[in-house]
């Protein structure tokens, strides 16, 4: 992952356009890089001002124009990409290889114990096959998780999970298995009182990247608002000084459908009220916002942040 590419897909990954492990990739790198980090900063405080414009509808005739234009533009770039894997150029390979006899040795050569190795190896398969190796139970995949109980007296977590049958897991809140299923647990749309309960024992280890990236994710994608306000109280002992989970609160001020957690996440960002993309998210909100709360709370920021030189 580098600069070029980051701000490339900067644009897809503020719309959650970008794959699981692109969009992981991405926020590993803006974390060490400060001038990506800047960029997303900037995208999404454009985001924030953009979002309360009006948006004009798309004349009809204009988008299926542009639709068909796309569709032709696709199956071109489709036919080309096929034909150019069968495309090899005979001349130019024979005119090289005639100018290179050593270059000609080596392929010889390469191909001569290459096509040895080869029969080696298959003869030797046929000798001794290797017995299946037989994955940890540990390693499952894991289907669903099915209840989380916790013993305040000892600490200890059970986790009843499926894979093929269910299974049962126990072992302390810090335990690896315990985590995962809990990291799980937490992403887990079937029951709402599993994402609660996985919520509060990830919450007491908010300080593992993995942990709070799971936090992340619930905040902005966990349908539940209870689960979300949760999610905002164990986040916020970091927004001041993780820009992630900033941004992240920052993004439920400005979108999230529920008043109370809009008000949570104002009250969370007061502290950082100067950051200049929670300043211009505060004044956008402060002209547009539907909520009266929102608009007044957000002049009364503003008026207590003091001037940038």
């Amino acid at each position: 992952m580098n600069c070029d590419w980051t701000k490339e897909n900067i644009v897809l990954y503020i719309y959650d356009e970008l794959a699981d492990d692109a969009k992981h990739g991405m926020e590993q790198h803006i974390r060490q890089c400060p001038a990506c980090d800047q960029e997303l900063r900037s995208a999404m405080a454009f985001k924030g001002t953009m979002s309360v414009l009006p948006a004009h509808e798309v004349p009809p005739n204009l988008l299926a124009a542009s639709r068909m234009k796309l569709q032709e533009a696709l199956e071109e770039a489709e036919q080309s990409r096929g034909w150019s894997r069968f495309a090899f150029d005979i001349t130019g390979w024979m005119h090289q290889i005639k100018l290179a006899p050593a270059l000609s040795l080596a392929l010889l050569i390469t191909g001569f114990f290459g096509g040895t190795l080869t029969t080696y190896r298959i003869v030797g398969s046929h000798q001794a096959a290797p017995a299946p190796i037989k994955p940890a139970a540990a390693e499952a995949n894991i289907a669903a998780v099915e209840s989380i109980v916790q013993d305040a007296s000892t600490n200890r977590v059970s986790i009843k999970y499926d894979t093929l049958h269910p299974q049962v897991a126990e072992g302390s809140a810090n335990d690896p298995l315990i985590q995962r299923l809990l990291l799980v647990a937490a992403r887990n749309n079937r029951d709402s009182g599993l994402r609660l309960d996985s919520i509060d024992l990830l919450a007491k280890a908010p300080e593992d990247n993995g942990v709070r990236e799971a936090l992340i994710y619930a905040l902005r994608y966990d349908k539940n608002p209870g689960v979300r306000l949760k999610t905002l109280d164990a986040l916020k002992g970091y927004v001041k000084d993780d820009v992630h989970v900033r941004d992240a609160v920052l993004e439920s001020l400005m979108h999230d459908t529920n008043p109370g957690v809009r008000e949570r996440a104002m009250v969370l960002l007061g502290p950082v009220r100067a950051d200049m993309s929670v300043r211009e998210a505060l004044q956008v909100l402060a002209e547009h916002d539907k909520s009266k709360f929102i608009r007044s709370e957000s002049q009364r920021l503003l008026a207590s942040t003091p001037d940038l030189d």
